[in-house]
């Protein structure tokens, strides 16, 4: 089918085309930029903005960690069931996919995260975090309001989609790879492309910031408890150090990023933990440090990895103490370069460009951070930016993992306006050339 058949798809609440378009007629460029901006119309409504934040704030009061998503689950498979929308539950122990469309290609997927962070919160307001030692201060809670306010359109006029836009609701992105088991689970494997945001307090309310290729780092975790021989303070000649092997670990763990790495070659050893003694006098029998580690290339990486191990065993030795090292790979999974498709990024660029303006894009230099989206992006063409939020009138917003995060919730109609946009202009964009037999969703996914 050619692109004309599906006109009551693109032009969405019926005022997206203000004429008729023929059956022998492609549609124009003008009628194409038309979508995203009547999406972000519909977004921002009051009846949709006031129902997108009455979730997130419900899910700020009740932060759950990763892999415990239970009650956020619930809330957004209630959600789902009050717009008709099926799914498939439970996922990878919380997350869920949710299908709107004809269930037959093409695929397009949409993402957001789900869990919250180990931390009390510190911000007073009327919506504070319920759960002592528990906060949404990485904004997932916006993440799942934007999903279902994306899929509130986009499921009004199901019936006009040809192809399935797929909601993705990940659990445990905080270090748990969570989007790794979503993918080991075998639900994505029709998926032809995915999409995928994270609020950003250092940008500007109304402005997109992303890049082509590489975007953010490889990341992984390690800890090593160096054990040598306990005493009194007073006579060290008695004791073997193990502080000061573990010092001298930690000074010689920096040089492999400023010595052994190329300085074209981004690379980052963090050393953020240590852990032993408590006492002024007394040296401990062994101490406990733990980091992490971070590269924008597969290789380097793994050489990294390497030399963490390397360096850390071997300075224990010189100091006559023994070490351990525990990369806890099974709990933490190592996070792959999160890598942008550079064909995705165009039709980013064309979209965002046709909703917000080509000057409200902003091409970011890559960042250091790790984002389990980069799962995602490495078995499916995959696509991350970053929505920002930050309105000067409102006062400096913290950076996430703050225990004073705060969401402007104003960014909302942008994040579900975005998300139903990319999705289908996606689809409109990507018809097989041949017209295939659409089973149920169930029979494709």
């Amino acid at each position: 089918m050619g692109f004309c058949k599906w006109v009551s798809l693109i032009f969405i609440l019926h005022m997206f085309v203000p004429t008729p378009v023929s059956s022998d007629s492609s549609l124009s460029p003008e009628e194409l930029a038309k979508i995203p901006v009547n999406f972000l119309d519909h977004a921002k409504t009051p009846e949709v903005v006031d129902w997108m934040v009455g979730i997130r704030r419900t899910l700020h009061e009740n932060p759950e960690l990763g892999f415990e998503e239970f009650e956020t689950s619930k809330l957004i498979r209630a959600e789902l069931d009050k717009m008709g929308i099926p799914y498939k539950y439970p996922i990878a122990v919380t997350g869920l996919i949710g299908f709107i469309g004809t269930g037959g290609p093409p695929f397009v997927a949409i993402r957001a995260d789900m869990d919250a962070l180990a931390m009390q919160e510190i911000v007073e307001w009327e919506h504070k975090s319920k759960v002592p030692g528990k906060m949404h201060a990485c904004g997932h809670d916006a993440h799942v309001a934007m999903l279902l306010g994306a899929a509130k359109m986009l499921q009004e006029h199901r019936h006009d989609l040809q192809g399935t836009v797929v909601l993705v609701f990940q659990p445990a992105e905080e270090g748990g790879g969570g989007a790794k088991k979503m993918l080991e689970a075998g639900v994505l494997e029709n998926v032809d492309a995915i999409f995928g945001l994270h609020v950003a307090a250092d940008r500007p309310i109304g402005k997109v910031a992303s890049r082509p290729g590489p975007l953010l780092a490889a990341s992984g975790f390690f800890e090593a408890v160096i054990s040598g021989k306990g005493g009194h303070a007073a006579i060290p000649q008695h004791t073997i150090d193990p502080i000061l092997a573990a010092s001298n670990v930690i000074v010689s763990l920096q040089h492999l990023v400023s010595r052994e790495a190329d300085p074209l070659d981004s690379q980052v050893v963090t050393v953020a933990k240590f852990q032993g003694g408590g006492a002024f006098n007394v040296i401990p029998d062994s101490v406990t440090i733990g980091g992490t580690f971070r590269a924008f290339s597969k290789e380097s990486f793994v050489q990294l990895k390497q030399r963490i191990e390397e360096v850390i065993l071997g300075q224990a030795s010189v100091q006559r103490c023994n070490a351990t090292v525990d990369f806890h790979a099974n709990d933490r999974p190592f996070y792959p370069v999160t890598v942008n498709n550079k064909d995705l990024h165009k039709h980013f660029q064309n979209v965002v460009g046709d909703m917000l303006g080509a000057h409200n894009i902003i091409e970011m230099q890559p960042l250091m951070g790790g984002e389990d989206f980069s799962f995602f992006a490495e078995e499916i063409p995959g696509y991350f930016f970053y929505l920002g939020m930050n309105d000067e009138t409102l006062g400096q917003l913290e950076s996430g993992h703050s225990p004073n995060f705060k969401v402007n919730e104003d960014a909302l109609p942008y994040g579900a306006a975005l998300h139903a946009s990319l999705a289908t202009r996606y689809l409109l964009e990507n018809q097989p050339k041949s017209t295939l037999p659409t089973g149920s969703v169930h029979d494709e996914l």
